[in-house]
């Protein structure tokens, strides 16, 4: 199995070799469009300098010449009519050359060979050491004409940049491939440190300890990876402490459904107990009820496939309507009820906004003392629908504000079983206003009361003042 290590040594020694690859095309594009042209030049002048000076000295002897010219760092071969040649300085490692080519320096022509279009790499003629990779011109010599084929030996002018020039670039691609091979592992490192910080979490172990120091897309990675862990380790906890909670809010009304069912059967309560302990039993069974109509609410709120199902309704009847449904709570309670409702709407999922204002409206009942105030109020505000629903009870701590829409919390851990819920309702109400495209804030001072404030945007409205 190739380890993510290993892919990334290899795909930067690829680049290297690749690099050098393209660089060698490059340098080859460049020696065709500004070198090879002057390099030729260049050696044609030198080859005519040679023959003038020769041609001004009519006394001195060819080879004598020749051989003084080729130890000034040159490689000379020289052929006359008779096709008959002889080399001057170091040896030509290639001597093939064509009869025509000969035969046309010796009518007064000149010999490109550096120009030769025959090679993939056109580059590789500054260096190759070829009796064919030379500039031949014509030589008279008291009446006898040769043709003097003529190049730079780049052996003895450059032989030990040549040298100097390999080591460099072997030693830069060897000390590439050590220095890839070592931080490499600095880069694999950190990810490294992430898959353990992975298994740990898998194995139910949140206390990670990552590098979030750095300012690099790794640091951030760290940062957000060491946040998803917190985040996961209090969803854990909220959790075991839901299924605590649910555990309770089951087991504590089957209890009494199971202890006062089994006095009425035993015929061990008068009548008026018995009707007493049936009210009881029909209350216990109603909480039953509503915590799993919010569980089944709120897991089917959470399937991606859940869909809003709009249509056209009238939202200030929907609120007289909960508020119509609850009469007994409110008024058992004699709280002061002030709905300011105007005439209004809207196009959402009626049966999910329901229980938004049933939820909000319940708790605000539910944890204001008898004879508070209740106040709704509806109004709209840049083309936004705002709803406002208000107590004056017992108000919410400023320490649990910012958590009272997480999901399984519960604010107030303290109040007694009549007064605290499940913990979901809140969190159904968020997720409603959110599939709306709304918004929901919330105000509380303790021991002065609350206030929800929805905003949804205004899809449809009828507006009456």
């Amino acid at each position: 199995m190739k380890t993510l290590y290993f892919r990334i040594v290899l795909t930067f020694v690829l680049i290297l070799m690749t690099s050098g690859i393209l660089a060698l095309f490059m340098m080859n594009l460049y020696y065709i469009g500004h070198v090879r042209d002057t390099n030729e030049q260049k050696i044609v002048k030198i080859g005519q300098e040679i023959r003038s000076l020769f041609e001004q000295n009519p006394d001195l002897e060819l080879n004598s010449y020749l051989t003084h010219i080729a130890a000034l760092g040159y490689q000379i071969y020289a052929v006359d009519k008779k096709l008959e040649g002889t080399y001057y300085g170091d040896p030509f490692k290639r001597k093939q050359l064509d009869t025509a080519q000969i035969q046309l320096v010796l009518q007064g022509g000149i010999y490109r060979g550096i120009q030769d279009e025959g090679r993939l790499l056109k580059v590789n003629n500054y260096f190759e050491n070829s009796l064919r990779n030379s500039v031949g011109l014509p030589l008279d010599v008291h009446g006898t004409r040769y043709a003097v084929f003529i190049r730079p030996n780049l052996e003895q002018q450059i032989g030990e940049v040549r040298i100097l020039l390999s080591l460099l670039l072997g030693f830069t691609f060897l000390f590439s491939i050590v220095l890839i091979v070592i931080f490499s592992r600095f880069i694999v490192k950190p990810i490294k440190k992430l898959t353990d910080a992975t298994h740990k979490i898998v194995g139910g172990d949140y206390r990670i300890e990552m590098d979030v120091t750095r300012t690099d897309e790794i640091g951030n990675l760290a940062r957000d990876f060491t946040h998803m862990a917190q985040s996961l380790q209090q969803l854990d906890q909220m959790r075991q402490e839901f299924v605590a909670n649910v555990s309770h809010e089951i087991q504590s009304p089957l209890t009494s459904i199971q202890g006062f069912a089994q006095s009425i059967r035993n015929k061990r309560t008068s009548p008026e107990e018995e009707q007493k302990y049936l009210l009881i039993i029909e209350e216990e069974s109603k909480r039953l009820s509503s915590l799993s109509k919010q569980l089944l609410t709120l897991a089917t709120l959470d399937k991606e496939e859940h869909v809003l199902k709009p249509s056209s309704f009238r939202l200030d009847e929907q609120i007289r309507q909960i508020l119509i449904v609850t009469e007994f709570q409110w008024v058992d309670k004699h709280l002061e009820l002030d709905p300011n409702l105007i005439e209004m709407t809207i196009i959402g999922d009626q049966q999910l906004l329901y229980q938004v204002w049933y939820n909000l409206i319940t708790n605000a009942i539910k944890f204001s003392n008898p004879g508070d105030s209740l106040h709704i109020d509806m109004h709209v505000d840049q083309q936004d629908i705002i709803v406002k629903i208000r107590d004056t009870g017992i108000g919410i701590p400023d320490n649990e504000l910012s958590h009272i829409f997480e999901r399984f919390y519960k604010a107030d851990k303290n109040r007694n079983r009549t007064r605290s819920g499940s913990g979901l309702g809140l969190s159904i109400v968020h997720k409603v206003i959110t599939m709306h495209n709304g918004h929901i804030d919330v105000h509380s001072e303790l021991g002065q009361g609350t206030t929800f404030i929805v905003r949804l945007p205004q899809v449809k409205n009828t507006y009456e003042a």
